[in-house]
C-alpha cells in the first residue's frame, strides 16, 4: 500500500517552507515531521516531503542518507546509539559498545530477532561532558556504566520508561 501523508501534516509542511527563503531551508524538519506520521523514512517518504517542498526527489533522498539519525523501516523500537566521538572514547564507550553488542547479540546497525533493539554509533551527540554517553530514540543517557546499560535494557524490555542517568 502507498505511504501518504496526513492533510494536515502536507500543510504544516509547507506553511513551514513558506518561512524560507528556499524550501530547502525547511527540509530536515519536514523529514522529521514525516518520520513521526510514518514511523521511519526510506525512499517513498523521501519523495512525499520532495512533493510537499517543490524539490527533486533525488535531492531529498541525498540529504536523509547524509543524515544517520533518521529511522529506517529495519530499525527496532528502540534504536541505541553510543557516541564514539573522542570524548566518549577516552572514557570507555568503544569498551560499553562491545557491552552492548555482546549483551544483545547484533552488531553494528543490526537489529535484534524480537525487534526491540538496533545497535548503532553515532559520530557525537553532544554530551561530551558527562561521557561515555547514549541515546535512545529521543532519551540521553550519561556517564554510562554496564550496570546502568543493564538497567536502560531491563526497563526497556519490561515496557517501563527508564531512568535518566546523569551524575556530574
Amino acid at each position: 500500500m502507498p505511504k501518504t501523508l496526513k492533510p494536515e501534516t502536507v500543510d504544516a509542511i509547507k506553511t513551514l517552507a513558506k518561512r524560507f527563503p528556499q524550501p530547502a531551508g525547511a527540509l530536515l524538519t519536514s523529514l522529521r515531521m514525516a518520520e513521526r506520521e510514518i514511523g521511519f523514512v526510506d525512499a517513498e517518504v523521501c519523495g512525499l516531503v520532495a512533493e510537499c517542498l517543490g524539490m527533486p526527489p533525488a535531492h531529498v533522498w541525498g540529504v536523509f542518507t547524509f543524515y544517520t539519525t533518521f529511522r529506517k523501516e529495519t530499525d527496532g523500537k528502540h534504536v541505541l546509539w553510543v557516541c564514539s566521538t573522542l570524548p566518549c572514547a577516552l572514557r570507555g564507550s568503544e569498551r560499553l559498545y562491545d557491552y552492548l553488542s555482546e549483551k544483545l547479540g547484533i552488531k553494528k546497525d543490526e537489529t535484534t530477532k524480537d525487534g526491540l533493539f538496533t545497535l548503532k554509533k553515532a559520530e557525537c551527540i553532544g554530551a561530551c561532558g558527562t561521557a561515555p554517553c547514549m541515546q535512545v530514540n529521543d532519551d540521553y543517557y550519561e556517564n554510562l556504566t554496564p550496570e546502568i546499560i543493564d538497567q536502560v535494557i531491563d526497563d526497556l524490555r519490561a515496557n517501563q520508561v527508564p531512568a535518566r542517568h546523569v551524575t556530574v
